[in-house]
Protein backbone atom coordinates (compact mmCIF):
# COMPACT_ATOMS: atom_id res chain seq x y z
CA UNK A 1 0.00 0.00 0.00
CA UNK A 2 1.01 3.69 -0.81
CA UNK A 3 2.52 5.82 1.36
CA UNK A 4 2.14 9.78 2.33
CA UNK A 5 6.03 10.30 0.66
CA UNK A 6 5.06 8.32 -2.35
CA UNK A 7 2.15 9.78 -3.17
CA UNK A 8 3.96 12.94 -3.04
CA UNK A 9 7.32 12.02 -4.79
CA UNK A 10 4.82 10.40 -7.89
CA UNK A 11 2.63 13.72 -7.79
CA UNK A 12 5.55 16.18 -7.86
CA UNK A 13 3.87 18.24 -4.68
CA UNK A 14 5.26 18.59 -1.42
CA UNK A 15 3.65 15.96 1.49
CA UNK A 16 2.50 19.45 2.77
CA UNK A 17 0.39 19.75 -0.28
CA UNK A 18 -0.88 16.40 -0.25
CA UNK A 19 -1.67 16.49 3.62
CA UNK A 20 -3.88 19.84 2.54
CA UNK A 21 -5.37 18.06 -0.17
CA UNK A 22 -6.47 15.09 2.61
CA UNK A 23 -7.42 17.99 5.30
CA UNK A 24 -9.65 19.09 2.45
CA UNK A 25 -7.95 22.56 2.62
CA UNK A 26 -9.28 25.37 0.47
CA UNK A 27 -5.20 26.57 -0.03
CA UNK A 28 -5.11 24.19 -3.13
CA UNK A 29 -5.60 24.75 -6.91
CA UNK A 30 -7.92 22.58 -8.31
CA UNK A 31 -5.92 21.13 -10.79
CA UNK A 32 -3.66 20.27 -8.22
CA UNK A 33 -6.23 18.81 -5.77
CA UNK A 34 -7.41 16.67 -9.39
CA UNK A 35 -4.02 15.30 -9.58
CA UNK A 36 -3.18 14.09 -5.89
CA UNK A 37 -6.40 12.61 -5.69
CA UNK A 38 -5.94 10.47 -8.87
CA UNK A 39 -2.71 9.52 -8.17
CA UNK A 40 -4.29 8.29 -4.44
CA UNK A 41 -7.34 6.90 -6.50
CA UNK A 42 -4.48 4.63 -8.79
CA UNK A 43 -2.23 3.83 -6.26
CA UNK A 44 -5.34 2.63 -3.62
CA UNK A 45 -4.29 4.97 -0.86
CA UNK A 46 -5.89 5.16 2.35
CA UNK A 47 -5.34 8.09 4.46
CA UNK A 48 -4.25 7.32 8.07
CA UNK A 49 -7.44 8.13 10.05
CA UNK A 50 -5.35 8.87 12.98
CA UNK A 51 -2.50 11.56 11.24
CA UNK A 52 -5.42 13.13 10.11
CA UNK A 53 -7.00 13.88 13.23
CA UNK A 54 -3.92 14.82 14.63
CA UNK A 55 -3.41 16.94 12.14
CA UNK A 56 -6.70 18.38 12.25
CA UNK A 57 -7.11 18.60 15.95
CA UNK A 58 -10.40 16.59 16.17
CA UNK A 59 -11.33 12.75 14.99
CA UNK A 60 -14.36 13.84 13.12
CA UNK A 61 -16.59 11.44 14.96
CA UNK A 62 -19.44 12.15 17.32
CA UNK A 63 -20.76 9.69 20.10
CA UNK A 64 -24.01 9.23 20.22
CA UNK A 65 -25.21 7.95 24.03
CA UNK A 66 -28.20 5.98 24.46
CA UNK A 67 -29.83 3.83 27.19
CA UNK A 68 -31.19 1.64 24.32
CA UNK A 69 -32.26 1.13 20.63
CA UNK A 70 -36.09 0.82 19.63
CA UNK A 71 -37.65 1.97 16.41
CA UNK A 72 -38.25 5.74 17.63
CA UNK A 73 -34.32 6.01 18.43
CA UNK A 74 -32.83 4.70 15.78
CA UNK A 75 -35.48 6.59 13.39
CA UNK A 76 -33.19 9.67 15.17
CA UNK A 77 -30.25 8.07 15.20
CA UNK A 78 -30.74 7.75 11.35
CA UNK A 79 -31.22 11.25 10.62
CA UNK A 80 -28.21 12.50 13.13
CA UNK A 81 -25.89 9.70 10.77
CA UNK A 82 -26.78 11.67 7.87
CA UNK A 83 -26.60 14.94 8.79
CA UNK A 84 -23.24 14.29 10.30
CA UNK A 85 -21.97 12.61 7.46
CA UNK A 86 -22.70 15.28 5.00
CA UNK A 87 -20.37 17.82 6.80
CA UNK A 88 -17.53 14.71 7.19
CA UNK A 89 -18.39 13.57 10.58
CA UNK A 90 -18.73 9.48 11.59
CA UNK A 91 -20.59 8.49 14.28
CA UNK A 92 -19.77 6.18 18.05
CA UNK A 93 -22.93 4.79 19.14
CA UNK A 94 -22.84 4.22 23.50
CA UNK A 95 -25.34 2.01 24.19
CA UNK A 96 -25.25 2.14 28.32
CA UNK A 97 -28.89 -0.22 28.73
CA UNK A 98 -29.21 2.94 31.55
CA UNK A 99 -26.04 1.88 33.50
CA UNK A 100 -24.31 5.14 34.31
CA UNK A 101 -20.89 4.04 34.44
CA UNK A 102 -21.01 3.42 30.45
CA UNK A 103 -22.44 6.73 30.16
CA UNK A 104 -19.57 7.89 32.30
CA UNK A 105 -17.32 6.31 29.92
CA UNK A 106 -18.84 8.36 26.75
CA UNK A 107 -18.17 11.44 28.62
CA UNK A 108 -14.75 10.52 29.37
CA UNK A 109 -14.03 10.12 25.98
CA UNK A 110 -15.06 13.67 25.04
CA UNK A 111 -12.91 14.68 27.40
CA UNK A 112 -9.79 12.59 26.12
CA UNK A 113 -10.72 13.90 22.65
CA UNK A 114 -11.58 10.50 21.22
CA UNK A 115 -15.17 11.87 20.07
CA UNK A 116 -15.16 15.67 19.04
CA UNK A 117 -18.68 15.71 20.33
CA UNK A 118 -21.88 14.07 22.18
CA UNK A 119 -25.38 13.62 21.36
CA UNK A 120 -27.77 12.33 24.15
CA UNK A 121 -30.67 10.61 23.50
CA UNK A 122 -31.89 8.88 26.64
CA UNK A 123 -29.58 8.83 29.71
CA UNK A 124 -29.58 8.51 33.92
CA UNK A 125 -26.74 10.66 34.41
CA UNK A 126 -27.82 14.00 36.28
CA UNK A 127 -27.88 17.27 34.10
CA UNK A 128 -25.18 18.33 36.44
CA UNK A 129 -22.44 15.87 35.85
CA UNK A 130 -23.31 16.10 31.94
CA UNK A 131 -23.11 19.71 31.92
CA UNK A 132 -19.78 19.39 33.56
CA UNK A 133 -18.29 18.20 30.78
CA UNK A 134 -19.11 20.62 28.05
CA UNK A 135 -16.05 22.31 29.13
CA UNK A 136 -14.08 19.76 26.56
CA UNK A 137 -16.16 19.63 23.96
CA UNK A 138 -19.79 20.48 22.48
CA UNK A 139 -22.66 18.21 24.17
CA UNK A 140 -26.51 18.54 23.08
CA UNK A 141 -29.52 16.20 24.28
CA UNK A 142 -32.56 14.87 22.61
CA UNK A 143 -33.87 13.89 25.85
CA UNK A 144 -35.51 17.07 27.60
CA UNK A 145 -33.22 18.29 30.46
CA UNK A 146 -33.50 21.17 33.16
CA UNK A 147 -30.73 22.36 32.82
CA UNK A 148 -29.54 25.97 31.30
CA UNK A 149 -26.27 24.39 30.05
CA UNK A 150 -27.21 21.95 28.07
CA UNK A 151 -28.71 22.62 24.79
CA UNK A 152 -31.88 20.26 23.90
CA UNK A 153 -33.53 19.89 20.78
CA UNK A 154 -36.58 18.15 22.27
CA UNK A 155 -39.39 19.66 21.53
CA UNK A 156 -42.30 20.67 24.24
CA UNK A 157 -44.64 17.73 24.60
CA UNK A 158 -47.60 19.93 25.81
CA UNK A 159 -48.41 21.07 22.40
CA UNK A 160 -48.79 17.23 20.73
CA UNK A 161 -50.53 15.75 24.19
CA UNK A 162 -53.14 19.21 23.60
CA UNK A 163 -53.54 18.52 20.13
CA UNK A 164 -54.74 14.81 20.94
CA UNK A 165 -56.46 15.89 23.81
CA UNK A 166 -58.37 18.47 21.73
CA UNK A 167 -59.29 16.04 19.49
CA UNK A 168 -61.06 13.60 21.47
CA UNK A 169 -62.75 16.14 23.28
CA UNK A 170 -64.90 17.66 20.56
CA UNK A 171 -65.36 13.85 19.22
CA UNK A 172 -67.32 13.72 22.25
CA UNK A 173 -64.69 11.91 24.12
CA UNK A 174 -64.88 13.32 28.09
CA UNK A 175 -63.54 10.23 29.95
CA UNK A 176 -60.10 9.63 28.95
CA UNK A 177 -57.14 7.41 30.91
CA UNK A 178 -53.51 8.18 30.35
CA UNK A 179 -51.06 5.50 29.48
CA UNK A 180 -47.53 7.77 30.91
CA UNK A 181 -43.97 6.81 30.15
CA UNK A 182 -41.47 8.08 33.28
CA UNK A 183 -43.17 9.30 35.71
CA UNK A 184 -40.09 11.86 36.45
CA UNK A 185 -39.65 12.58 33.29
CA UNK A 186 -40.09 15.88 31.75
CA UNK A 187 -42.27 14.88 28.97
CA UNK A 188 -44.63 13.20 31.24
CA UNK A 189 -45.10 16.59 33.58
CA UNK A 190 -45.58 18.24 30.31
CA UNK A 191 -48.37 15.74 29.58
CA UNK A 192 -49.92 15.80 32.70
CA UNK A 193 -50.24 19.19 32.76
CA UNK A 194 -51.78 19.18 29.22
CA UNK A 195 -54.62 16.91 30.26
CA UNK A 196 -55.53 18.50 33.41
CA UNK A 197 -55.80 22.18 31.81
CA UNK A 198 -57.85 20.73 29.10
CA UNK A 199 -60.56 19.26 31.35
CA UNK A 200 -60.67 21.70 33.30
CA UNK A 201 -61.17 24.15 30.24
CA UNK A 202 -63.70 21.79 29.66
CA UNK A 203 -65.59 21.79 32.69
CA UNK A 204 -64.70 17.83 33.40
CA UNK A 205 -63.36 16.24 36.35
CA UNK A 206 -59.43 14.53 36.32
CA UNK A 207 -59.73 10.94 37.53
CA UNK A 208 -56.26 10.24 38.60
CA UNK A 209 -57.28 6.45 38.97
CA UNK A 210 -57.01 6.52 34.87
CA UNK A 211 -53.34 8.01 35.33
CA UNK A 212 -51.05 4.46 34.07
CA UNK A 213 -46.98 5.13 34.60
CA UNK A 214 -43.84 3.46 33.22
CA UNK A 215 -45.61 2.26 30.61
CA UNK A 216 -43.41 1.90 27.33
CA UNK A 217 -43.91 -0.95 25.37
CA UNK A 218 -46.68 -3.56 23.63
CA UNK A 219 -46.98 -5.85 26.67
CA UNK A 220 -47.33 -3.04 29.13
CA UNK A 221 -50.22 -1.60 26.95
CA UNK A 222 -51.92 -4.75 27.19
CA UNK A 223 -51.46 -5.46 30.62
CA UNK A 224 -53.01 -0.94 31.26
CA UNK A 225 -56.17 -2.91 28.89
CA UNK A 226 -56.41 -5.47 31.39
CA UNK A 227 -56.55 -4.04 34.14
CA UNK A 228 -59.07 -1.47 32.31
CA UNK A 229 -61.44 -4.46 31.81
CA UNK A 230 -61.36 -4.96 35.25
CA UNK A 231 -63.16 -1.46 35.89
CA UNK A 232 -66.64 -0.98 36.37
CA UNK A 233 -66.51 2.58 35.28
CA UNK A 234 -63.87 3.07 32.54
CA UNK A 235 -62.66 5.39 30.26
CA UNK A 236 -63.91 5.97 26.71
CA UNK A 237 -60.48 6.57 25.02
CA UNK A 238 -56.78 6.65 26.10
CA UNK A 239 -53.76 8.86 25.40
CA UNK A 240 -50.42 6.72 25.00
CA UNK A 241 -47.18 7.10 26.10
CA UNK A 242 -45.58 6.09 22.21
CA UNK A 243 -47.43 3.99 19.62
CA UNK A 244 -46.01 0.79 20.83
CA UNK A 245 -47.91 1.17 23.85
CA UNK A 246 -51.34 2.09 21.33
CA UNK A 247 -50.76 -1.12 19.25
CA UNK A 248 -50.52 -3.18 22.69
CA UNK A 249 -53.73 -1.66 23.89
CA UNK A 250 -55.53 -2.29 20.53
CA UNK A 251 -54.46 -5.84 19.58
CA UNK A 252 -55.73 -6.45 23.46
CA UNK A 253 -58.77 -4.76 22.72
CA UNK A 254 -59.70 -7.14 19.55
CA UNK A 255 -58.50 -10.13 21.97
CA UNK A 256 -61.03 -9.23 24.68
CA UNK A 257 -63.81 -7.99 21.86
CA UNK A 258 -63.94 -4.55 22.90
CA UNK A 259 -64.72 -2.18 19.94
CA UNK A 260 -62.11 0.05 19.12
CA UNK A 261 -63.41 3.62 18.44
CA UNK A 262 -66.91 2.49 19.95
CA UNK A 263 -66.05 1.19 23.02
CA UNK A 264 -62.31 2.66 23.61
CA UNK A 265 -60.58 5.38 21.57
CA UNK A 266 -57.28 5.39 21.29
CA UNK A 267 -54.03 7.55 20.75
CA UNK A 268 -50.56 6.93 19.92
CA UNK A 269 -47.16 9.11 20.34
CA UNK A 270 -45.17 9.48 17.46
CA UNK A 271 -46.46 8.58 13.78
CA UNK A 272 -44.35 5.00 13.64
CA UNK A 273 -44.49 2.80 10.67
CA UNK A 274 -46.40 0.43 13.63
CA UNK A 275 -49.00 2.84 14.04
CA UNK A 276 -49.63 3.90 10.27
CA UNK A 277 -49.60 -0.25 9.87
CA UNK A 278 -52.12 -0.83 12.45
CA UNK A 279 -54.21 2.44 11.82
CA UNK A 280 -53.69 4.63 14.79
CA UNK A 281 -54.52 8.12 15.40
CA UNK A 282 -51.34 9.35 16.74
CA UNK A 283 -49.62 12.66 17.37
CA UNK A 284 -47.07 13.29 14.22
CA UNK A 285 -43.27 13.77 16.45
CA UNK A 286 -40.91 15.50 13.55
CA UNK A 287 -38.34 13.22 14.33
CA UNK A 288 -36.27 13.63 11.48
CA UNK A 289 -36.17 17.53 12.09
CA UNK A 290 -35.43 17.34 15.77
CA UNK A 291 -32.01 15.09 14.74
CA UNK A 292 -31.04 17.91 11.66
CA UNK A 293 -31.40 20.11 14.38
CA UNK A 294 -29.38 17.81 16.75
CA UNK A 295 -26.28 18.56 14.88
CA UNK A 296 -26.86 22.50 13.81
CA UNK A 297 -26.87 22.96 17.21
CA UNK A 298 -23.00 21.20 17.71
CA UNK A 299 -22.48 22.98 14.09
CA UNK A 300 -20.40 25.90 15.64
CA UNK A 301 -18.01 23.84 18.02
CA UNK A 302 -17.80 21.57 15.08
CA UNK A 303 -17.41 24.06 11.80
CA UNK A 304 -16.61 26.66 13.10
CA UNK A 305 -19.90 28.73 11.85
CA UNK A 306 -23.59 28.91 13.12
CA UNK A 307 -26.47 26.80 11.45
CA UNK A 308 -30.25 28.11 11.64
CA UNK A 309 -32.47 25.55 13.30
CA UNK A 310 -35.35 24.13 11.30
CA UNK A 311 -38.89 25.23 12.66
CA UNK A 312 -40.68 22.38 13.99
CA UNK A 313 -44.43 21.38 14.99
CA UNK A 314 -46.42 18.78 16.48
CA UNK A 315 -49.49 17.33 14.21
CA UNK A 316 -52.49 14.90 14.30
CA UNK A 317 -52.92 11.76 12.14
CA UNK A 318 -56.56 10.94 12.40
CA UNK A 319 -57.00 7.18 11.63
CA UNK A 320 -58.90 4.44 12.47
CA UNK A 321 -58.96 4.33 16.40
CA UNK A 322 -60.57 7.41 16.81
Amino acid sequence: MSTLDQIAKLSGFSKATVSRVLNGSRHVSPDTRKKILAIMKEQDYVPNRNAISLSKGRTQQIGMITMNLNELILHFMNGFVESAGRHGFQTIIYTTGGDSQKELQALEDLKRKRVDGLLILTSVSSPGLIASYRKYGPIVSWQRMDHPDIPSVAMNQFEGYALALEHLLTRGYTRIANAFGRPSSINTQSRREAYEQAMAAYSLPVDEQWYYSSIYSIADGERVLRSLMEQQNRPEAILCANDLVAAGIVSEARRQGLGVPENLAIVGFDDTELAKTMGITTVRNPVAGQAENAFRLLAPALLGKALALQPLAFSLAIRETT
